[in-house]
């Protein structure tokens, strides 16, 4: 960006706050604040109103916002053109993933996009999808891979590939002599979960509501915020738990934990997300691209192994 100062005053109205924006553009709160004050001296007026710890835009700060937002999506969509007719990608994408998604699949995906574009810097996000939702609907990230459904109308989705759901026990557990675990067959048992917010929770619940299944049934012995939590839980005999089928390939290798199909099967998709009026650049309609073939070809097709 030419006018460094004003991608800084951008980035602190659109979240309201000189913490998160230095937080996202990697900067220290004192320069966040020092850009900001420059921008203001140049223009004679404050641009922002503080009282009691918040911050507002000024009248003026609403027009140098405004016009701020013009200006870089054309600065953006500049560099893009240019960037088309010489076949050079570089720039920047920032990504949000969900928890499943950042540990399990983006690792390998975001080296592979790096070895072929090493010009294009990547930032990544995690939370959960609710988290990683909400940062789209407040532009703090350009794209989204979230496990559950988003019903924001404001927002586009475009399926990336579908993971399978597993039934995860002690090698021991009575479900080793099951061929696979239906939902009313989980009220037996002492049953660990994720969060709220949580995409694996979600498909969890609605998958036992359309069971038939009344979710308050459920003996939930802990509610956790990872799948690492979730494995460790179930390995130390807290309970069964279901889990992405990717989470848990290094466990069943191992023998440290059982897995068993669910009856009937279950399925997620996982999605991408991003606003449907922001500009693509040509570095995130690449990425997409890019992922959409990796994720169809190879990254979690793999049958449920029943040995312990």
């Amino acid at each position: 960006m030419a006018d460094r100062r004003l991608q800084v005053f951008h980035t602190v109205a659109r979240m309201l706050s000189f913490t998160k924006a230095a937080d996202t553009l990697h900067m220290t709160q004192p320069a966040v604040t020092f850009q900001v004050k420059q921008l203001e001296e140049q223009f004679n007026t404050r641009l922002f109103d503080r009282t009691h710890n918040r911050i507002s835009l000024t009248e003026a700060g609403m027009v140098v916002y405004e016009y701020s937002e013009r200006i870089i999506s054309l600065y953006t969509e500049m560099s893009n053109r240019v960037g088309e007719m010489t076949g050079d990608l570089r720039g920047h994408l920032l990504i949000g993933a969900s928890t499943t998604i950042a540990e399990y699949m983006l690792p390998r995906l975001l080296g592979d996009f790096k070895m072929k574009y090493p010009d294009v810097q990547v930032r990544l996000h995690v939370g959960n999808t609710d988290k990683i939702v909400h940062m789209i609907e407040d532009n703090s990230i350009d794209l989204g891979l979230v496990e559950g459904v988003v019903t924001n109308k404001s927002l586009a989705t475009l399926k990336c590939c579908m993971d399978s759901m597993i039934v995860i026990a002690q090698p021991d557990h009575a479900l080793g002599l099951h061929e696979s675990v239906s939902a009313q067959e989980l009220l037996d048992y002492p049953f660990v979960s994720r969060e709220e917010g949580s995409g694996t929770r979600e498909v969890t619940m609605e998958y036992l509501h359309q069971a038939g299944i009344d979710t308050d049934d459920l003996h939930i012995t802990m509610e956790l915020g990872s799948p690492e939590a979730v494995k460790g839980a179930v390995e130390g005999g807290l309970g069964v738990a279901i889990v992405s089928e990717a989470t848990v390939l290094k466990e069943l290798a191992l023998g440290t934990l059982l897995a068993r199909p669910l009856s009937p099967a279950l399925a997620r998709p996982y999605f991408f997300v991003y606003q449907k009026q922001k500009f693509r650049s040509l570095v995130m309609d690449e990425f997409l691209e890019f992922a959409k073939e990796r994720c169809s070809k190879d990254m979690l097709a793999m049958p449920v192994r029943r040995e312990v």
